[in-house]
């Protein structure tokens, strides 16, 4: 089930609502967990073994999480346990096969795959869970002794398939006592409509000009299409993942709670260091808190520094997926990061549309290692968006394809920018708010539900991971 359907939209998310509001306040996270099982059971209807996969791991890591706050002496041992647990089912269930295949290479050796199916959000919930324990170990947050307050934490439906990923200090005093005023909870709509006009109207329509060019061919289309396919896909990356964020975060708050931000107009940036404390910004964070610093970050020497940015992003493309191209993608960030750090990272902060036109050629190019799978079709993009491959079959195909999608295309790089966020806030705190947010909000809604109706809906990208 996703956000963008009519079985959320219409059904199971008023239905939740209308529960939880009338709930005593003793009850809500039992209604809020319930509901996350539901929702998380709807979408593993096909693999409900991965239902008691999850539940089962709430349970553990409750249990290990209190084992860590009773043992000062033995809280290391369980911690290692509750982190073998955690990142051993990611492992078998996202990364086995992938070695396996690898390992096939090898002369004898001929190895089953597993043909394991990914479960849902497993990336993301993983993290959380992983979070959780590590800080009880440190000190940083008290241990959880309700399940239920844990399995709401780690269950929460809003953010439990893709994010942001919520550390359990965000939201502990919240889990215990929280207050949805009206106001709060007419913003959260807000932003949750917001989110979905830029899922359903923006990514869903970018998404067909990628679609077509997969479809026709790589080595079939001319360089200009090739450009502006990479450019569809940057922004229809950009509005899927920044408008399921929001739509998490606006349903976060209409449940009383406040979820980190995980988006802050990357497209913007002056550098790939910029960009990245922009982009998916819980990711950031987390790699930040429990890989870099403990690894010393900065503080050791700048050589050691460059190798825990290497492990960093080396572990960050694969967390994305378990493919080369992810690997090779987490490669070449790290490359441009160091190269930033050492070289010209400062001269590009200061020259400003230097900095721009440097990351307009490096955004599309570092998201087509994340788009394409196959390190060979890789090689004929690059070739096409270059002008060196075979020629296209019809040359002016870029013509049709910007009379279909030219619209999309400018309306993203528009909302791309501050500007129509700059102007809806300044509408907000206008005396005229009253009367022009509701019908700004009805025509996203309006329109978000009849392209629902007509077939022009599709997944979220980030569900994969």
């Amino acid at each position: 089930m996703v956000f963008s359907s009519f079985d959320f939209l219409l059904w199971f998310f008023p239905f939740c609502v209308a529960v939880y509001l009338l709930a005593r306040k003793k009850a809500k996270n039992l209604v809020l967990l319930f509901f996350s099982i539901v929702f998380y059971a709807y979408g593993a209807l096909e693999t409900p073994a991965y239902l008691y996969l999850i539940l089962i791991s709430v349970v553990v890591n409750w249990v290990i999480g209190i084992l860590i706050g009773k043992n000062n002496k033995g809280k290391k041992f369980f911690l290692t346990v509750g982190l073998l647990w955690d990142f051993g089912c990611l492992f078998v269930f996202k990364y086995l096969d992938f070695f396996i295949r690898n390992l096939n290479h090898l002369p004898l050796l001929h190895l089953p795959l597993t043909n394991l199916i990914l479960p849902l959000g497993i990336s993301f919930f993983t993290f959380q869970i992983a979070s959780y324990l590590i800080d009880v170990y440190r000190g940083d947050v008290q241990v959880e002794y309700d399940l239920v307050d844990l399995g709401t934490y780690i269950l929460m439906f809003p953010q439990l398939i893709a994010g942001p990923i919520v550390r359990f200090s965000d939201v502990q005093k919240q889990l215990h006592k929280r207050r949805v005023t009206q106001k709060a909870f007419l913003d959260g709509l807000q932003i949750f409509v917001i989110g979905l006009g830029k899922k359903v109207l923006l990514a869903n329509r970018l998404a067909g000009l990628w679609d077509d060019l997969q479809n026709v061919g790589y080595d079939a289309i001319s360089v200009r299409a090739a450009w502006m396919g990479i450019a569809a896909y940057s922004m229809q990356l950009y509005f899927d993942f920044a408008g399921y964020s929001q739509m998490a975060i606006g349903m976060g708050k209409m449940f009383g709670f406040k979820f980190p931000k995980n988006f802050d107009h990357p497209y913007l940036s002056t550098t790939m260091t910029e960009f990245w404390r922009r982009w998916h910004m819980t990711l950031g964070t987390w790699f930040k808190e429990y890989v870099y610093f403990p690894l010393g970050g900065n503080r050791k020497g700048r050589g050691r520094m460059y190798f825990n940015m290497f492990v960093v992003w080396t572990l960050t493309g694969f967390w994305h997926g378990a493919d080369w191209n992810f690997i090779l993608w987490g490669m070449l960030l790290f490359c441009l990061l160091a190269l930033e750090k050492t070289f010209y990272g400062k001269f590009l902060t200061k020259h400003k549309a230097l900095g721009h036109l440097y990351m307009l050629f490096w955004i599309p190019m570092s998201w087509l290692l994340f788009a394409i799978s196959d390190l060979k079709q890789i090689g004929v993009y690059l070739s096409k968006l270059y002008g060196y491959g075979e020629p296209a079959i019809f040359p002016t195909d870029y013509a049709r394809y910007f009379e279909i999608y030219g619209k999309w295309l400018i309306l993203g790089l528009l909302f791309c920018t501050a500007l129509p966020e700059n102007l809806y806030k300044k509408i907000k705190r206008s005396r005229y708010a009253p009367v022009l947010i509701i019908p700004i909000m009805a025509v996203i809604l309006g329109a978000s539900f009849y392209c629902i109706y007509k077939g022009m809906n599709d997944p979220f990208m980030y569900f994969r991971f």
